[in-house]
């Protein structure tokens, strides 16, 4: 089994996951620390600029950032995560909330993750988001519910929707037309792949089962 890193940032997680079985390393990115408070489990580092948290916390494994920084505390939590030779990342408290332009950096922080040689899913509030670049995502005949599929980014080419309502083969998705929203699973395995481009990806989905859809992408 890979190694996971785990952030927390500051949004509400819902159940936290972490799964000891494996190496593992649990970020709290500046006020994910309280989420993690919240349930009773502690952090291997915690990392921020800590406005958000109001206070820098106690302990050896702190890391502190300036205020006026170009990096997010999620984007300098992937790096160290990426630094410390993690490649799967499962991030919980990083979407909703009062802030809908840090949920829209993290989806880009995605992005970013599988341009550098990792995978990741931000996951709450019953779905789960990742970024797919010239690869595929497996789904298991048990997934039930919503998959919606996006081109962030110009065009993503040789896309082929498999085994979902509304199916694809050999497409064209571009950033400029939703062309994959609202599409359903179906009973059956079902596979999202593109061959050239990067896709983002976000259904229904619990964490766990967010981090097996994660490592079918091999």
């Amino acid at each position: 089994m890979d190694a996971v890193c785990y952030i927390v940032g500051a949004c509400e997680p819902g159940e936290i996951v972490i799964d000891r079985s494996r190496p593992s390393l649990v970020i709290a990115a500046d006020a994910g620390l309280r989420r993690l408070e919240e349930q009773g489990i502690v952090p291997d580092l915690i990392l921020g600029d800590f406005d958000s948290l109001g206070e820098i916390p106690a302990g050896t494994q702190v890391l502190r950032w300036p205020v006026e920084k170009d990096d997010t505390d999620s984007m300098l939590a992937i790096k160290e995560g990426l630094l410390r030779g993690f490649r799967t990342f499962l991030l919980y408290g990083c979407v909703g909330g009062r802030r809908p332009d840090h949920t829209y950096a993290n989806y880009q922080s995605l992005d970013f993750l599988v341009r550098h040689g990792g995978r990741g899913c931000l996951v709450g509030d019953g779905w789960a988001v990742t970024a797919l670049r010239n690869g595929a995502l497996t789904f298991s005949p048990e997934h039930t519910g919503s998959i919606s599929v996006f081109c962030p980014d110009g065009e993503a080419r040789g896309v082929a929707l498999r085994g979902l309502y509304y199916p694809l083969e050999d497409a064209v998705l571009t950033s400029g037309f939703p062309l994959g929203v609202s599409n359903h699973f179906t009973g059956v395995e079902a596979s999202v792949s593109v061959e050239e481009g990067t896709l983002l990806v976000m259904w229904e989905e619990t964490p766990a089962g967010a981090l097996a859809v994660l490592e079918s992408d091999k």
